[in-house]
C-alpha cells in the first residue's frame, strides 16, 4: 500500500530517505492548512519508521499489526498530544506528561514517536517546556509536530525542526481523487472547490450533509438578503444571532458570504481563477457585472473585519446589522 498521500509526494521521497540513509532526524514539524494531510503524512512516517513487514525501506505496509495500530493512533510507543477541543489550549502538563513518556525505551517498535498534534495550540509555557527535548532528544525518539504555520510556533521550536511545508492540491487533481473514490463528478467538482484543494477538509464535508444542507441555506439567504431592505435585513439578523451562542451562527454566516463576495470579486476582476462556490457560478457572475469590482472589494473586506471582530467583545447582532447595512441592493 505504501504511503498513499495525494499531492505530497516529494514529502513522502524525503522522509523515506531519510529511513533509507539512516538519518533519521530527531523532530518534523508539518505545517499548512487544517485538512492539508498534515496528520496523515505524519502517522505515515510513523509507520514507515516501525512498520515490521515494510515494502522496501522507508515503505510502510500498513497492513501489519504495528502499522494499523499506528493507523488508529493506538500503539503503546504512539504518544498523541493535543489540545482537548480543536481552538482549546495545549497546556504545560499535557507536554511534561509526554516528557516522562519519550524517558522509557520504546516496548517493542524500532522508535517511539510522539505525535503533537495542532500545536500552535500549545500556550508558551508548553513550547517552552517542549525544547528541552528538541534540544536533547532521548534516543530511539522521534518528535512529530502539527501546525498551521511555522510562523505560529516560537522560532526556537522551528528552528529544531525538520519543516515540510504542505499545500493544498490543484483542484483538477483533487476531484480526480475523489472521483476515484467513487463520488459522483458533480459531488466531486464541488467539494474540491469548497474544501479549497485540501483532501482531508473534502471527506469531512462530504461526510456531514447537513453542514453542506447549511451552506445551501445560508447562500440562498445571501442572495435574498441582497434584495431586502433594512427592515427586512434587521428582521433576518435578529434571528440569525438569537440566544447566549450567538457568535457561532453569525461566524459561520460571515464565512460563507466571505467566500461568495471573493468570488464575486474574482467574477468581476474578470482575471479567471476558479470560483470557490461553482454551483453558484451564474448567480455569482450576474452578481459580478451588477455590483462592479469596488462594491465587491468593499464587501470582501468588511466580512474580513467582522470575522476579526467577532473574536472580541463585540455584540455579534449590532456587527452583522453594521455589515449587512453596507451590502448594496440589487
Amino acid at each position: 500500500m505504501g504511503w498513499d498521500v495525494i499531492g505530497h509526494e516529494w514529502a513522502e521521497q524525503l522522509l523515506a530517505g531519510h529511513i533509507r540513509r539512516g538519518d533519521v532526524r530527531h523532530a518534523y514539524l508539518f505545517t499548512g492548512p487544517p485538512g492539508v494531510g498534515r496528520r496523515t503524512l505524519a502517522l505515515r512516517f510513523a509507520q514507515a519508521l516501525n512498520c515490521t513487514s515494510p515494502l522496501s525501506a522507508g515503505q510502510p505496509c500498513r497492513a501489519c499489526r504495528i502499522c494499523k495500530q499506528i493507523e488508529r493512533m493506538q500503539h503503546i510507543d504512539l504518544s498523541v498530544t493535543q489540545a482537548e477541543r480543536e481552538g482549546g489550549t495545549l497546556k504545560v502538563e499535557q507536554v511534561r506528561e509526554l516528557q516522562q513518556a519519550l524517558a522509557l525505551l520504546p516496548y517493542e517498535a524500532a522508535y517511539r514517536v510522539a505525535l503533537l498534534l495542532r500545536f500552535q495550540e500549545a500556550n508558551a509555557n508548553a513550547q517552552n517546556a517542549l525544547l528541552k527535548t528538541l534540544e536533547e532528544a532521548p534516543a530511539r525518539v522521534v518528535l512529530l509536530l502539527t501546525a498551521d504555520s511555522p510562523d505560529a510556533l516560537l522560532p526556537t521550536i522551528t528552528s529544531r525542526c525538520e519543516v515540510l511545508r504542505l499545500r493544498p492540491l490543484p483542484f483538477d487533481l483533487l476531484e480526480g481523487e475523489l472521483a476515484r473514490r467513487g463520488l459522483p463528478p458533480e459531488e466531486a467538482r464541488l467539494l474540491a472547490h469548497l474544501s479549497g484543494g485540501r483532501l482531508g477538509h473534502a471527506l469531512r464535508l462530504r461526510a456531514d450533509p447537513a453542514g453542506l444542507e447549511k451552506r445551501a441555506d445560508l447562500l440562498n439567504d445571501w442572495l435574498e438578503l441582497l434584495s431586502e431592505g433594512k427592515t427586512g435585513r434587521f428582521a433576518y439578523v435578529e434571528d440569525l444571532a438569537r440566544g447566549e451562542r450567538a457568535k457561532e451562527p453569525v461566524r459561520l454566516a460571515f464565512q460563507t458570504w466571505l467566500s461568495a463576495w471573493r468570488d464575486v470579486l474574482l467574477a468581476a476582476a474578470g482575471d479567471g481563477l476558479q470560483l470557490v462556490n461553482p454551483d453558484r457560478e451564474g448567480e455569482i457572475r450576474a452578481l459580478a457585472g451588477a455590483v462592479g469590482l469596488a462594491q465587491a472589494r468593499r464587501c470582501v473586506r468588511a466580512l474580513e473585519r467582522g470575522l476579526a471582530r467577532l473574536d472580541a467583545n463585540v455584540n455579534p447582532r449590532l456587527l452583522a446589522e453594521v455589515v449587512l447595512m453596507d451590502w448594496p441592493r440589487v
